[in-house]
């Protein structure tokens, strides 16, 4: 289960205990830290948390720090410092070296909008959506928090801001779809300075699996644990049912060329074709060969099964487009020494990752400069 759906599930049973709980969310990072902006860590009356917004050095205060936010009802911004290496109160002192801005904000439940509500909307559709938090660095103005959601038609969720920096919102806002990553701005208003974070939700990748074999099952309980939402096909009853993988996958009877005919493809739609059934994994790749949207296919076995799928597809006049050779990956996964099933599992998800976030997948002891963008996460200057 992902953090924003464990988070969204425990909400819902505080909500009908009435017990009082106050979200906490990272909305901005200056350095490096374990967790990034957009981390989020739920926590209730009696001290139980649910997601994380650290490796573990700051849950002790921002519990402490949650539930004096719920004490006063308010919304309450906490700057952590992690670079420093003598300072024993962050507890674990990670060396993380880095600024982080945590707000924390009390969830009224009689508020259809609050942080949690707008959440759980955000949770409950498969489109990319921007979240909108708004924090001010200066900690004795108002803390707005979690306000809004939108779209890429620019349909919006919340409570609209006034009408100078509701556009400039939605206009960052599209940048952020765009451009798939997240936005800050420090904003000037009326002589009033407002802070903006902006963040890039994705919906779970759908991971569909063509054959349902022991080593689906493998990959399939491997993906789950990323959060993904997995999808098995086989055309054999014995082998696709729901005794055999788990509860969350959707599973399948369906002969190769019915495939898609009871799955919603959409850009983050990956296909691994793993069937140990050549007629039948080839039937499939006829059809997603027209499906521009997918970005990943996978196909399991030798070089030499993909040279043959080749030769068949140009035997009946069947023409691989550039786009089409970018997206097949066969064989399929990373070349990290996988033998087993579980370990050619994980060279598999692992390409996967990369290709959706356009990574090399190289070892980070490669990069000479920093894991993340730094001017990713600068305030943007902007005058309203």
């Amino acid at each position: 289960m992902r953090e924003l759906d464990a988070i969204a599930a425990n909400y819902d049973k505080l909500k009908s205990s009435g017990t009082d709980a106050v979200l906490a969310t990272v909305v901005h990072v200056e350095g490096s830290s374990y967790r990034r902006a957009g981390a989020r860590m739920l926590v209730d009356e009696f001290g139980n948390i649910t997601g994380a917004i650290s490796g573990g050095c700051l849950e002790g205060d921002a519990l402490r720090k949650a539930l004096h936010a719920m004490h006063h009802k308010k919304n309450k911004l906490v700057t952590y410092d992690t670079s420093d290496e003598d300072d024993a109160f962050i507890g674990a002192q990670l060396g993380c070296n880095g600024i982080i801005q945590v707000l924390f904000e009390f969830l009224d439940y009689s508020d259809s909008n609050n942080p949690c509500e707008l959440l759980k909307n955000v949770i409950a559709t498969d489109l990319k959506q921007a979240i909108v938090v708004q924090f001010n660095l200066d900690k004795t103005k108002e803390q707005a928090g979690t306000k809004m959601i939108l779209d890429k038609e620019s349909k919006i969720i919340g409570k609209k801001a006034q009408n100078e920096l509701l556009e400039v919102i939605v206009n960052q806002g599209k940048s952020v779809l765009e451009d798939n990553r997240p936005h800050f701005s420090e904003v000037k208003l009326s002589n009033k300075t407002q802070h903006i974070f902006i963040q890039n939700y994705n919906p779970p990748i759908k991971l569909i699996i063509v054959g349902a074999g022991n080593d689906a099952q493998i990959l399939a309980t491997q993906a789950e644990l990323l959060g993904w939402n997995v999808i098995v096909t086989d055309g054999r009853p014995t082998h696709a049912n729901k005794d055999r993988f788990t509860s969350s996958c959707q599973v399948i009877v369906t002969r190769p060329e019915d495939t898609l005919a009871n799955i919603r493809i959409d850009e983050r739609s990956c296909f691994v074709l793993m069937s140990h059934n050549y007629n039948y994994d080839l039937a499939v790749l006829k059809l997603l060969l027209n499906e521009n949207q997918v970005p990943y296919i996978g196909i399991l076995g030798p070089l030499k099964k993909y040279q043959r799928m080749q030769d068949d597809l140009k035997t009946e006049e069947i023409r691989l487009s550039e786009d089409n050779l970018k997206k097949i990956h066969a064989p399929v996964g990373l070349e990290i020494g996988a033998e087993t099933p579980a370990e050619i599992g994980l060279s598999i998800l692992a390409e996967i990752q990369s290709v959706l976030m356009n990574k090399e997948a190289r070892p980070l002891k490669e990069k000479n400069e920093p894991i993340h963008d730094k001017n990713e996460f600068r305030f943007k200057k902007v005058i309203a």
